[in-house]
């Protein structure tokens, strides 16, 4: 079984050098490796002065490298879908002619292709592991939802669309000029479909996946660490490391470092009261920029050498239902999650949370179904949804 190590953070922080290393280490091991970006901002290649690009390429041995491309992805992987969804956009006009490139364009398609090709990569079984440089947090966190926000839509629309596609198809070519997919095409949806579950069981599978979280002991820095675990608890993301980046050395003997050492110790104990429990690896300021085989081999000996950075270290349980005196009970853990920042309530069938602008929807199971919520709070950084058979009560 490979392993899949995902790291990221907030934007400049270092998480290129820190994946890069891994991954440098995982190959230094005998590991057949594979590190990829998805990044649309790529920068493999400066940092191993080699070319890397969209098609996988040998580093050194045992170390390739990926630069994923959605625009390559969409014209050579996912050409039929892509084909039909440019033809739904397009309005018969060739002055309105949408081309397949432009299908990308798509609120969260170019994340979506990103995943799904981690998720060929994985099914190939020709890598033991898959280190992913992310791009920034936000970027980041709008590429993991996606998933099982496409699932939810697709899953809740899809099939009344077979039935809506019958009947509109000769109808939208007369009237409208839109053409609806065809039936080639409907089977492409259900097989992304399918694929979209694989990939949520592979991302949230714990034997296989896990987060790391890079970071650097700076206020805005450490304020973003923390909201970018809470919301990946929030859906359900395992994160089981925290990587300090360009830590000042103690024997800088100087007036400008010492007050940085002390600005950065307040922040490095934060980080250490914030994140108990969870594995945490400092990187010094090296006097050198990261970059090429020689800065990654000293951090690999001077970091991550002797540490089981490979590993799953298990401290905290996942999202689990359990029963009750009076019913059930939803818990997941939300660590750092205020209360009143939080929004629960039912609709439909889904259990929806909802954070500032991050909303997730959690299927009811069958089991649960025509129950309804009677409370919701969080206790010791977990949040529970009580679920009772008799009248409903707000929240």
């Amino acid at each position: 079984m490979a392993r899949i190590l995902i790291f990221t953070g907030k934007g400049g922080v270092g998480k290129t050098s820190v994946a890069a290393a891994h991954a440098r280490l995982s190959a230094g091991e005998g590991v057949k490796t594979l590190l990829v970006s998805t990044d649309m901002a790529h920068n493999l290649s400066d940092l191993f002065q080699c070319p890397v690009g969209r098609e996988e390429v040998q580093i050194t041995e045992n170390l390739y490298g990926l630069e994923i491309d959605p625009d390559y992805m969409l014209e050579h992987e996912y050409a039929h879908l892509g084909e039909s969804i440019t033809a739904m956009l397009s309005q018969g006009s060739e002055k309105q002619e949408v081309s397949l490139g432009d299908t990308v364009m798509i609120p969260g398609m170019d994340e979506l292709f990103a995943l799904l090709k981690i998720l060929d990569l994985y099914e190939q079984g020709e890598y033991q592991r898959i280190i992913i440089d992310c791009a920034p947090t936000g970027e980041t966190l709008s590429m993991l939802k996606m998933p099982e926000l496409f699932c939810w839509y697709m899953e809740k629309f899809f099939p009344i669309g077979k039935a809506a596609m019958r009947v509109l198809s000769p109808v939208s070519n007369k009237l409208f000029k839109i053409q609806l997919p065809d039936k080639t095409a409907m089977s492409e949806i259900e097989k992304m479909f399918v694929r979209l579950i694989k990939l949520q069981e592979l991302l949230k599978n714990r034997e296989v996946t896990s987060l790391r979280l890079v970071t650097l002991p700076e206020k805005m820095v450490v304020e973003e660490t923390k909201r970018n675990y809470m919301y990946l608890n929030l859906y359900g993301y395992y994160v089981d490391g925290i990587y300090l980046n360009r830590v000042l050395p103690e024997e800088a003997d100087n007036p400008f470092f010492r007050e940085w050492e002390e600005i950065q110790g307040r922040y490095i104990q934060e980080l250490k009261e914030v994140f108990q429990g969870i594995p945490m690896l400092s990187i010094p300021w090296y006097d050198s920029e990261l970059r090429g085989l020689e800065a990654l081999d000293r951090v690999c000996r001077e970091v991550l050498a002797g540490h089981p950075v490979f590993s799953i270290i298990e401290h905290q349980a996942g999202e689990c239902y359990e029963k009750t005196d009076t019913g059930y009970r939803l818990l997941l853990p939300v660590p750092l999650l205020k209360k009143e920042k939080l929004q629960v309530y039912q609709s439909a069938t889904d259990v929806v949370l909802k954070v500032g602008n991050f909303k997730r929807n959690i299927p009811i199971p069958n089991t649960l179904r025509g129950w309804e919520i009677s409370s919701a709070g969080i206790q010791e950084q977990t949040l529970y949804v009580d679920f009772r058979k008799e009248e409903r009560s707000g929240l």
